[in-house]
């Protein structure tokens, strides 16, 4: 499952991040390290960009990006 995948509100933990180069390196220095729990806050209308709330600040971020990034469901 990724980012991607998530619905509304849902949580997830990151497992790990796919890809090579500066947008990895760019992804986990904006925080999307592995043991991070990460939630779906909004979609745009066209279904891109995606809002998250990563430790404790909203970040928006492309799907393509969202698809690198594997995580884990939490269930509540």
């Amino acid at each position: 499952m990724t980012i991607a995948d998530l619905k509304l509100n849902q949580k997830g933990r990151i497992i790990s991040i796919n890809g090579k180069g500066l947008l990895r390196h760019r992804l986990m220095e904006m925080g999307f390290t592995p043991q991070t729990i990460v939630t779906l806050r909004k979609v745009a209308p066209f279904g891109d960009p995606l809002e998250l709330t990563i430790r404790n600040y909203e970040i928006s971020i492309r799907k393509d990006e969202a698809k690198m990034i594997e995580i884990m469901e939490i269930k509540e």
